[in-house]
Parts: structure tokens; C-alpha cells; sequence
């Protein structure tokens, strides 16, 4: 079975083409990051926009690199939701448009579904149950998967999510966008010793997040220096900020699956192609362990190919789209 993925919840356009579940035969991302990065961020309407310029071509794209034609597609795969709703009506409506005019099924999934299922594009696969910790832009979150669909929402973020808290104080300390590979360059030369941030650890059982308080603490530190006139030295901040964020995600993982008394740990979502967490993840987990699955670093970022997988997993379980399904800004997975 051919299912072509088209994923565009935020400012990434891409699709992909799976064969059955385990081959990917092509896998397109056109990034929106040089169209953003006068902004300091992600703006809405130029989002949008610029999906509705390359879906059609990435589309192209990806059916050119698999050695396939529109009439090889057996499924389409799209995202739903959450996300911005102007990118997501441009993919949504056309895999729509797509289904009805080929005459074949479409599956609208839940971004964090492919997010969760993402391990599942590599060789070496998890088994259920597991606990998936997907940190993004948008989402910090953590979830018992117990099969393709079926989730638990563990914790999640009270505020600011773990790679929002990244971009905004790589805008505080002028390093542009997007935040977290600027704040990872960075952290690189500095001592995460040489400056103390807090860790919001919320109550001892708590398996939500909150990051507003360190990156604020982040905005005093460099608010007092300038007011001093003395220089802040961004590497150490990054180093520090980095430190203090990765050591949240970690302990509140390793909690969850003493909580849940589970062996297996996920990790998705375009922070986990954090290089420090990754390391830091790795160490926790084989000092209790716990057995790590890391997508590779292409498929933690918003992708296709996910999209595809859980699509089929879904459509296999019987769901189906219809025309009258509509797209979603905030996700309700496992709740």
C-alpha cells in the first residue's frame, strides 16, 4: 500500500511516500525559516501563504524521488491539528481535494499522534506500552502510548512549551531564529555551572512542566547586567538555560515510567533533536535501565513521513476521513 503524508500544522511544508509501514521511499521539507527570521518568529499569515506556494510542488517532489505518479497513491495521509489553522486548511484541504478527485481514502491524524509514533519510522522499533516524552515548539508532553491509537496524557506544559521558552530567549539575548539550534551553538562554549537557574519541579508527583520561570530568570539576569553595564556573556546563559530545561525533561521522564512502572522511553518533537538532551537522556536512562528510543534527528522535526505512518495505522484500525472533517488548533490526544 502507497500512502502519501502532507504535513503543514506550523511553517514546515513536507510530504513523503510510504510504502506499506516500513519503507520510506521519499520524504520533502521546504522550511519557512529564512521567511521568519526578520520576525523573531513564526508569522501566521506568511505561513500560509507560503505553504499554498510549495505544497503542490513538494507534493511533486517527493512523487519524482519514489518513481511514482499520483495514480500509484492508495491513501493520503494529512495533518489535522493542532497548529496554526490558516497552514493546516492549505494541507488539509488539499489532501481533500486530492482524495476526491483520485477517488481514494484520506485520514486526518493528530500531529502529536505522529509525533508519538515517529520511533516507529527507524529500524529498531518500540513495543507497547510505552512513555512518550514529545517536546516542540508548541508542545511540552508526556504520554503513555498503550497502541497506534491509543494514548494517555500524562503531563503537559502549564505555560510557555520547552522550544517557545528556547526561541524567546534566543530573542532576549539577540541570536535570532529559531531559537533552539542558536541556543545549542551557543551553549557549547559555555559553563551551565557559571550561572544558576531554577527548575520548576511543581509537586513531588507532578508530571506537567513550566518553563516561564527560567526563562524569566534568564530576562533578570541580563536586565541586571545591562543596568550595570556589564556584558552578558550569552554562551554561558545558553549553557545554563540549556542545563536547566534538559534537566526537567529528563527527571519528570525517568518519574513517569516509575509512576507507570514501564521499561520504555520515546522521545519526538523537533527539541528532541537537542543535542545536550539527547546525551543527558541517554545517560539517565541507562543509569535506571530504561530502554531509549531517538528517532533520528530529521524524523524528531515536523515531517511527512510520520504523518503517513500514523495515517495508515489509523486508517488500518478503520478510520476514515470524510469532507466535512474540519481542522483543529489545540490537540485533545489522550485527554
Amino acid at each position: 500500500m502507497i500512502t502519501l503524508g502532507i504535513e503543514t500544522s506550523c511553517d514546515d511544508t513536507s510530504a513523503a511516500i510510504l510504502e506499506n509501514d516500513t519503507r520510506i521511499l521519499a520524504t520533502i521539507i521546504s522550511s519557512q525559516d529564512s521567511i521568519h527570521e526578520p520576525f523573531g518568529g513564526i508569522v501566521p499569515e506568511l505561513a500560509s501563504r507560503r505553504h499554498m506556494e510549495c505544497i503542490t510542488p513538494i507534493v511533486d517532489q517527493a512523487l519524482c524521488a519514489a518513481a511514482l505518479s499520483l495514480s500509484d497513491i492508495d491513501l493520503v495521509s494529512v495533518t489535522r491539528g493542532p497548529g496554526l489553522i490558516g497552514s493546516l486548511l492549505v494541507g488539509f484541504s488539499y489532501a481533500k481535494a486530492l482524495s476526491y478527485s483520485l477517488k481514494i481514502p484520506f485520514v486526518g491524524v493528530d500531529h502529536m499522534a505522529g509525533h508519538i509514533l515517529s520511533a516507529f519510522l527507524e529500524t529498531d522499533v518500540p513495543t507497547f506500552p510505552y512513555i512518550a516524552l514529545i517536546v516542540s515548539g508548541g508542545t511540552t508532553a508526556l504520554y503513555q502510548v498503550d497502541g497506534f491509537m491509543e494514548y494517555e496524557l500524562l503531563g503537559r506544559t502549564r505555560d510557555d512549551a520547552a522550544g517557545e521558552a528556547f526561541d524567546k530567549v534566543a530573542r532576549l539575548l539577540g541570536l535570532g531564529y529559531p531559537g533552539g539550534p542558536a541556543i545549542s551553538n551557543q551553549a557549547v562554549h559555555g559553563n551551565p555551572l557559571s550561572l544558576r537557574l531554577p527548575r520548576a519541579w511543581l509537586a513531588d508527583d507532578s508530571l506537567d512542566f513550566s518553563f516561564s520561570g527560567v526563562k524569566t530568570a534568564v530576562m533578570n539576569h541580563c536586565n541586571q547586567n545591562r543596568r550595570k553595564g556589564a556584558a552578558v556573556d550569552n554562551a554561558a546563559v545558553c549553557a545554563a538555560f540549556q542545563e536547566a530545561v534538559t534537566d526537567v525533561l529528563v527527571e519528570k521522564s525517568i518519574s513517569a515510567l516509575k509512576q507507570r512502572r514501564l521499561g520504555t522511553l520515546v522521545l519526538g518533537g523537533g527539541v528532541a533533536a537537542n543535542d545536550c538532551l539527547r546525551e543527558q537522556m541517554t545517560v539517565r536512562c541507562g543509569q535506571e535501565n530504561i530502554h531509549l528510543f531517538l528517532p533520528a534527528k530529521k524524523n524528531c522535526t515536523d515531517n511527512g513521513a510520520m504523518i503517513a505512518f500514523t495515517g495508515l495505522k489509523y486508517f488500518q484500525n478503520g478510520v476514515v476521513g470524510t469532507l466535512d472533517d474540519d481542522v483543529f488548533s489545540r490537540s485533545h490526544l489522550g485527554r
